[in-house]
């Protein structure tokens, strides 16, 4: 019997199995079968028809991409709050920086208004440069009346048939005290300029702040003078071993006053000016810089109205034409020497090689002299040229700049010595010992 089930079994035929894709295509073909047997029996329903989807959701998350921002957060090992606040720090440090930046660059700017403005040239374009010019510095008041140092009562009368004028000194009240014994021996001086001719002096009253002059003292004045002129007034403390200490002074301008009454105020003293108004003369030279070729080249060709130096009231003057780099002597040139005069004709040129970055840090210093052959020779007067100048001075050298190959010329108002000394402010030459000056010159005679 089982042998007959066995024999059975391996004879039976085998089973088909239908593969994925017909099982697909036989549904596809019943079902297109049942749309058209019952498109008829289709039921239309106004509601939506929602579809649902049969995926699986775990494959619907979106990943973030490598390399994010986030992913980066993730990855330090600080809290949220720890990472933000790092953040902040972050830029309020910069902020605080960028606020320092522009509170020092202010300051600068300020710094350099304050300072004498230094030009430098960075092109020569043909243009004027009129709005690189500093102010005059002739109308800089040096009294400031920060400590008061007393009063005054003068008097000013002008006779115009006589051409004279009469200062009269009347009394001082209230004087600074400048001897150790809380008192002065006051005494006052009077002068014009800019002629500074004559000067007098009134009587030295002893150890008093309250002195009584009562003084008057006479200057010839044409009219047209009178306008130009200024009456200056000094209060001096006597000191018999030592240099009289100046107290105070007043300056009044002669063009102001009433030439038919006779003046007469008080005033309060004011801190001596730094250096007189006096009438030095007039000198005329011309400028001309060629950038191609670095040459500058500086031409004397008139002086007049100079100071008389000798006894006859005449002067041997010559110019001496000198160039300073950074604050120390250059080059030196000089003139010829015109004997007794007082307005001599020069029309001498002299050519110096100044690169252009040397022209934007070199000053031209233009002095007039009178030779001695006995003793030394005098300074008559004196200016200065440059980027560190002012006034006429810095004008007529930024015209020069301005205008490069054309000779510029110009009048310029001689000043004292001392003043265009401070103005310029040179370095001094470091002092070389003896022993040291002996040695070098024993080197270069056995050479």
């Amino acid at each position: 019997m089982a042998l007959l089930l066995e024999k059975h079994l391996f004879k039976m035929p085998p089973v088909h199995h239908p593969s994925r894709s017909s099982i697909r295509g036989h549904r596809t073909s019943k079902s297109r079968d049942q749309m058209k047997a019952g498109s008829s029996k289709l039921i239309v329903t106004s509601q939506p028809i929602h579809m649902v989807s049969t995926m699986s959701t775990h494959n619907a998350s979106v990943h973030p991409a490598p390399g994010s921002f986030e992913d980066l957060l993730d990855h330090i090992p600080l809290p949220r709050w720890a990472i933000y606040a790092i953040f902040g720090m972050g830029g309020l440090i910069i902020l605080l920086c960028c606020l320092c930046i522009c509170i020092k660059c202010c300051c600068k700017k300020k710094k350099r208004q304050k300072k004498d403005q230094q030009i430098l040239f960075k092109g020569l374009d043909g243009k004027t440069a009129t709005a690189l010019v500093q102010p005059d510095m002739e109308d800089v008041d040096y009294g400031s009346v920060k400590q008061y140092r007393g009063k005054l009562l003068y008097s000013l009368e002008y006779n115009a048939t006589l051409s004279e004028l009469t200062v009269g000194i009347k009394q001082a009240e209230s004087l600074k005290a400048m001897d150790l014994g809380r008192s002065s021996d006051p005494y006052v001086k009077v002068y014009i300029l800019p002629d500074k001719a004559k000067i007098f002096e009134t009587k030295v009253f002893k150890n008093t702040l309250n002195p009584f002059f009562n003084e008057q003292f006479t200057f010839q004045l044409s009219k047209p003078a009178l306008q130009k002129s200024t009456a200056v007034m000094k209060v001096f403390d006597f000191n018999r071993f030592t240099k009289h200490e100046i107290i105070g002074e007043l300056r009044v301008q002669l063009c102001n006053i009433d030439q038919n009454h006779v003046i007469e105020e008080w005033q309060d003293l004011a801190k001596p000016a730094k250096f007189e108004e006096e009438n030095l003369g007039e000198i005329c030279f011309s400028l001309c810089y060629v950038p191609t070729s670095s040459k500058l080249t500086v031409a004397i060709l008139e002086a007049k109205d100079l100071k008389s130096m000798d006894l006859g009231g005449s002067s041997d003057p010559y110019v001496k034409v000198q160039l300073t780099l950074d604050k120390r002597k250059w080059k030196k040139r000089t003139t010829s020497i015109k004997k007794k005069s007082l307005n001599p004709y020069f029309n001498e040129s002299f050519t110096f090689d100044v690169s252009l970055d040397q022209i934007q840090r070199v000053n031209l210093v233009i002095s007039v002299w009178d030779h001695d052959a006995m003793s030394r020779n005098d300074s008559m007067g004196k200016l200065f040229l440059g980027c560190d100048s002012t006034g006429n001075q810095l004008r007529h050298w930024a015209d020069m700049l301005s205008n490069p190959r054309r000779p510029v010329a110009q009048w310029h108002n001689l000043l004292s010595a001392e003043q265009v000394n401070a103005s310029l402010g040179l370095k001094k030459k470091i002092p070389v010992p003896s022993k040291f000056k002996e040695n070098n010159l024993l080197k270069k005679h056995f050479k």
